[in-house]
């Protein structure tokens, strides 16, 4: 074997080391979530103001999607979810929120139920009360709670209490995203979600807040503090839609629900903070406002 030659080692020692790029701290390819962002929001508001009945031709096909990828999730946990009834139930629960307000969600939330527990009845009954049981869960979490900006829409500035709620509740993302990525020191709840941080908490209500505030007289002519109210009330609970989620995720062993929009992961990871705060929303401004 051969001396190493005085070259050799001089461009060794020289060389300067390779070191690993440590891993963003923002964990997503940001331009991609920005644009794919934007994009949905031009589709709410084009689906709002164009003819009112668009946020159904959105949101319904939004909604069979993300049951399909909850169904799918819980498929990696052996449970054998009814499907069918549940993508149907999506169908009529929004259009029983649009024609016949809360009476009409009602009758087909009931109704989607019996048609969970029919479904999975006539398939035998092994494991019948976890695959009935976590399809009751889907169709409480995804399709009802999605109903209620449906019940907000047949208002008659249904329009501008839909843009209200989704704006405040994105804040919520936005805020929390910002400052924890550039703040965060003392995690919330590490064993659920590592990212979160304390000081992305305060961001998110910061966020709300002033969202709220502007939002709330801007939009619907309602008074300032209903919109201090709606803010703080939109961090609590996306806040918690969003921790719910990542502990579901956990306990099931996957990362993201589904790969559909580039930079957010699934349907569903993209509206974990929307859903819980969509009934609070609705109950705040049609209470207060």
């Amino acid at each position: 074997m051969s001396r190493p030659t005085r070259e050799m080692l001089t461009r060794d020692m020289t060389a300067p080391p390779t070191t690993k790029r440590p891993p963003s701290k923002a964990g997503r390819n940001l331009p991609v979530a920005i644009g794919v962002g934007v994009g949905l929001g031009a589709l709410i508001l084009a689906s709002l103001f164009i003819v009112r009945w668009g946020w159904l031709v959105l949101v319904v096909p939004a909604l069979g999607i993300g049951v399909v990828e909850l169904s799918r999730a819980f498929a990696s946990g052996r449970f054998s979810v009814p499907v069918v009834p549940i993508l149907l139930g999506t169908v009529a629960m929004h259009l029983g929120a649009y024609f016949g307000r809360g009476p009409g969600l009602m009758v087909a939330f009931g109704a989607t139920l019996l048609a969970i527990v029919t479904w999975r009845s006539v398939l035998g009954i092994g494991r019948a009360t976890r695959d009935v049981s976590a399809g009751v869960f889907i169709a409480a979490y995804a399709p009802f709670l999605s109903a209620f900006p449906t019940l907000m829409l047949t208002e008659e500035d249904g329009q501008w209490r839909v843009v209200t709620f989704v704006l405040v509740t994105i804040c919520s993302d936005i805020g929390g995203y910002a400052v924890g990525v550039v703040a965060g020191r003392h995690p919330m709840a590490p064993s659920v979600s590592p990212k979160k941080s304390w000081e992305g908490l305060a961001g998110s209500a910061v966020s709300c807040l002033v969202a709220g505030m502007v939002a709330v007289p801007l939009l619907l002519g309602g008074p300032v503090w209903v919109g201090a109210l709606l803010g703080l009330l939109s961090v609590a609970t996306a806040t918690l839609g969003d921790l719910a989620e990542s502990m579901l995720k956990r306990d099931l062993g996957i990362k993201d629900l589904g790969d559909i929009l580039p930079g957010h992961g699934g349907i569903m990871d993209r509206i974990d903070s929307l859903l819980l705060t969509a009934p609070v929303a609705w109950l705040v401004m049609s209470l207060l406002v």
